[in-house]
């Protein structure tokens, strides 16, 4: 009989979803470091005892892959080559009794809210003096702060509220303290991240106060790049703006999902805006802000829309020329109030609504694109892949947004370094550059 020989724990945290999971993942990795546990973060090695899966409940395919994930570890589990598992985060957080009915192979699941009791499941206890520290998952030349938890906004597919509960911002001098620590270890880009980032402190100081938090940041010595994310647009802040367009190292970029643009969809969808407040909105950033990026998500085939509402929403994403645009079909959300409705349009019509929405996107980006060859512009530089350094100019965000290529065979640059790069080509999405 194989029996294993006693030795000290290690945990793998396995990270699932968007950029608010991977904070929280790195806060959990952070409080295990700082119990002396041994931990990593999905490690491709085999020597971890322990997995936590921080998982992502917010649409079809993503629960889809946390379940999957769960399925996979729990199967390692029964073969004797983990002792334990845990389930954390967004699906966790929403489905805890029917996954604990489904794959009870899993020692605990947790919710969004559980960190002390995940750590001392784990044999560590919550640490409140590290506050603001956390060990980065991504390349320590960016990271993401997340200002806010949670979400007030009602509209009618979105489940996020159910699953990270109520708005709730971070105090400015929590945030402060933790953009000092990520400079003191390398970060240069701070990307701000929230359900709704427009909300910020309205809970806890009784008016919105983005421009003074974005003001605060960027007056942190070391601090290169500071770039907004999630920006709701309805009651937007404009005075932030200002801020952005006075700012030197705040990008002219911002992420804005306005998600469709028909009256009768942002009704149906609870937007809370017309589509004359979205365009004017949209007009207002680019005069205030001039050379913004604007990148946004739309959703096609929500329950109730018509030919004539997607034909709207094609001549709005026609009109505004966005440098950045992503799309989602619409899926059902249980506990949504769309999630009540008629799941009315098929999905092959929904896949076609996507791929003709894209299509428009394309052209456009492959137009701004073009318009860049010639220019010399500053890029910080992520990765080394085959042949090329791969980086981004102020107006791309990580993963999701264009990137710059040079040569590595005759640029020389370092990760995690800025290069002025003159853009030399251009393809739909990606840019091409020589070192200057």
């Amino acid at each position: 009989m194989k029996t294993k020989a006693l030795k000290r724990n290690k945990v793998n945290i396995v990270t699932l979803g968007c950029s608010k999971n991977s904070v929280d993942s790195e806060v959990l990795y952070s409080q295990l470091k700082a119990n002396k546990v041994d931990v990593v973060h999905e490690s491709t090695e085999d020597d971890a005892n322990i997995v936590v899966i921080n998982t992502c409940g917010f649409i079809d395919n993503a629960k889809e892959e946390s379940i999957n994930t769960i399925i996979r570890w729990a199967e390692a589990k029964q073969a004797g080559q983990i002792e334990q598992l845990f389930v954390t985060g967004c699906l966790s957080q929403r489905y805890k009794p029917e996954l604990e009915k489904e794959i009870p192979e899993v020692d605990q699941y947790f919710g969004t809210t559980h960190l002390p009791q995940l750590l001392k499941s784990l044999g560590a206890d919550y640490k409140h003096e590290l506050i603001g520290e956390r060990q980065l998952t991504t390349p320590s030349h960016f990271a993401y702060l997340k200002i806010s938890e949670g979400c007030d906004r009602p509209c009618s597919f979105c489940a996020i509220p159910i699953m990270r509960g109520k708005h709730v911002s971070k105090p400015i001098e929590e945030i402060e303290k933790e953009v000092r620590f990520l400079v003191k270890n390398g970060t240069k880009e701070i990307l701000i991240i929230a359900q709704d980032s427009t909300y910020y402190g309205l809970d806890i100081y009784g008016e919105r106060k983005l421009a003074t938090l974005l003001q605060h940041i960027s007056a942190i010595e070391g601090v290169e790049w500071v770039r907004l994310h999630y920006a709701y647009p309805s009651q937007f802040p404009e005075d932030a703006l200002d801020v952005m367009a006075s700012s030197p190292n705040i990008c002219k970029y911002i992420d804005i999902p306005l998600q469709h643009v028909s009256d009768a969809m942002l009704k149906t969808m609870r937007r809370g805006i017309t589509e004359k407040r979205t365009r004017d909105l949209v007009k207002t950033i680019r005069e205030k802000v001039p050379g913004i990026a604007i990148r946004t998500t739309l959703i096609v085939g929500h329950p109730g829309e018509t030919e004539e509402d997607f034909e709207a929403l094609c001549r709005f994403v026609e009109d505004c020329q966005f440098e950045r645009l992503g799309v989602f079909t619409y899926s059902h959300e249980d506990g949504t109030h769309s999630g009540t409705m008629e799941d009315s349009v098929p999905q092959e019509v929904k896949e076609e609504r996507a791929a003709r929405v894209m299509e428009i996107q394309q052209a456009i980006s492959a137009k701004l694109n073009k318009q860049r060859v010639g220019q010399v512009v500053k890029v910080l530089f992520d990765r080394k892949e085959g042949d090329y350094f791969i980086g981004r100019t102020e107006w791309d965000s990580p993963e999701v947004d264009n990137e710059v290529l040079v040569k590595a065979d005759s640029n020389y640059v370092r990760v995690g370094d800025f290069a002025m790069v003159k853009i030399d080509s251009a393809e739909d999405f990606d840019l091409y550059g020589t070192v200057q």
